[in-house]
């Protein structure tokens, strides 16, 4: 498969912005008293930044292919909830480096099983040893970063 160069780039700036999301989040969460502050605060922002993207681009919900979605497609916030204070809780405690390492071990992993089974109507893909051997390899940066 090969990705355009724009996709590409957007991809490394979505993996940029993870990482400073964490030390961002953290700060808030020491200024805020809890990373549960943080989060709230970021999806806050996060929330009113997307409404003016929205609005500025006038794009409106089919509301007929939201009507036919299944339950889980609403759960993508809860995730994004669960990374951000994961994220704002491990800096202050392993750096950010080895958070975003360990959280991207658990995206990968996870990830495996996901394109294997095809679960949520991604192509299946199944598990292979290369795939198998690059999330080691992942898994054993987390081991590098720690020791580090």
């Amino acid at each position: 498969m090969q990705l355009p160069l724009l996709a590409l780039f957007a991809m490394i700036l979505g993996g940029a912005a993870t990482a400073l999301q964490g030390p961002t989040n953290a700060r808030l969460a020491g200024a805020l008293g809890s990373p549960v502050n943080a989060a709230f605060v970021s999806f806050f922002v996060g929330t009113v930044a997307l409404g003016v993207l929205a609005a500025s681009l006038h794009v409106r919900p089919d509301a007929q292919a939201v009507k036919a979605l299944p339950w889980w497609a609403w759960m993508g916030g809860l995730y994004g909830c669960v990374f951000v204070v994961a994220a704002a809780w491990g800096v202050p405690r392993f750096g950010v480096a080895l958070t975003i390492t360990l959280m991207v071990a658990g995206q990968l992993a996870l990830s495996l099983i996901l394109d294997h089974f095809g679960v949520m109507g991604v192509p299946q893909q199944p598990v292979s040893l290369t795939r198998v051997a690059g999330v080691l390899l992942v898994v054993g940066g987390v081991l590098l970063v720690r020791r580090g």
